[in-house]
């Protein structure tokens, strides 16, 4: 392993899925983005520890509600919304058109559309309940647990799913996910899991049950994909890694409650 290559593999991961600067020596070339997959979930662990300390620092001066929304703006403005693009794109194509070419089309339309504004609103009105509901201690873990978690889920998808365009912006990042790289990522992303509650003690039986929500909705949601499209897009996997991050702060708000 090359210490500076997988240096530059990381910092092309974090320059393609956020705003922040990457220094210039890192350079581009097609092949350094499905090396860089493996990364996708340690950028997820990042944005969600910006938002949980976004979170914590505005709990000091305002309600819950209010510092939870400046803690999902915060990872809105880092990501610009790269994943709940896809999102939208995703339902206003599946839910608007029958056959597999119609789906491409709409989903390639850079237009929101009504079924993809009333996901949206839906999805980041259940994030904002969902999270402000939650014990500040155990809001922060699971915002980094979901992040990291839900990119890792989301990328699994390589390792078993066919890209269907001929072209398309994660055209570069779709080849087959090697069996290394897939576990390199689950470690990366998975096991924060164990950690959503900030008492320093793992709680391996909520880790248990959110994995096994996640695998069933991981195997539900390809299914999916493959029976309408044959495959999935870089639309799909934004979609996937938003259902799997809304998922997870769902759980645990029923875990604290039951």
């Amino acid at each position: 392993m090359n210490p500076l290559a997988e240096l530059r593999y990381f910092f092309t991961a974090l320059g393609y899925f956020t705003r922040v600067p990457v220094p210039r020596w890192v350079g581009y070339e097609p092949h350094y983005l499905n090396a860089a997959a493996r990364y996708f979930p340690l950028v997820g662990v990042l944005i969600g520890g910006l938002s949980a300390l976004v979170y914590l620092a505005a709990l000091r001066v305002f309600p819950a509600g209010v510092a939870v929304l400046l803690s999902m703006a915060a990872s809105l403005l880092v990501t610009g919304a790269f994943h709940e693009d896809g999102l939208a794109d995703c339902v206003d194509a599946f839910g608007g058109a029958y056959s597999r070419e119609d789906v491409l089309r709409i989903m390639h339309d850079s237009r929101v559309g009504a079924f993809g504004a009333i996901a949206l609103v839906v999805a980041l009105a259940l994030k904002w309940q969902t999270l402000a509901a939650l014990p500040p201690s155990r809001a922060a873990g699971l915002m980094i647990a979901a992040h990291g978690a839900s990119r890792a889920m989301a990328i699994s998808y390589l390792a078993t799913l066919d890209y269907v365009r001929a072209e398309g912006k994660a055209k570069p990042v779709a080849q087959r996910l090697s069996g290394p790289a897939l576990m390199c990522a689950a470690l990366f992303g998975l096991p924060w899991l164990l950690w959503p509650n900030g008492r320093g003690a793992p709680d391996w039986r909520f880790a248990l049950a959110t994995c096994c929500v996640l695998l069933v909705l991981r195997v539900a949601i390809g299914r999916y994909f493959v029976r309408r499209i044959g495959g999935y897009t870089g639309d799909c996997l934004g979609f996937a890694q938003q259902v799997f991050e809304l998922s997870i702060y769902l759980v645990g708000l029923a875990w604290i409650s039951s």
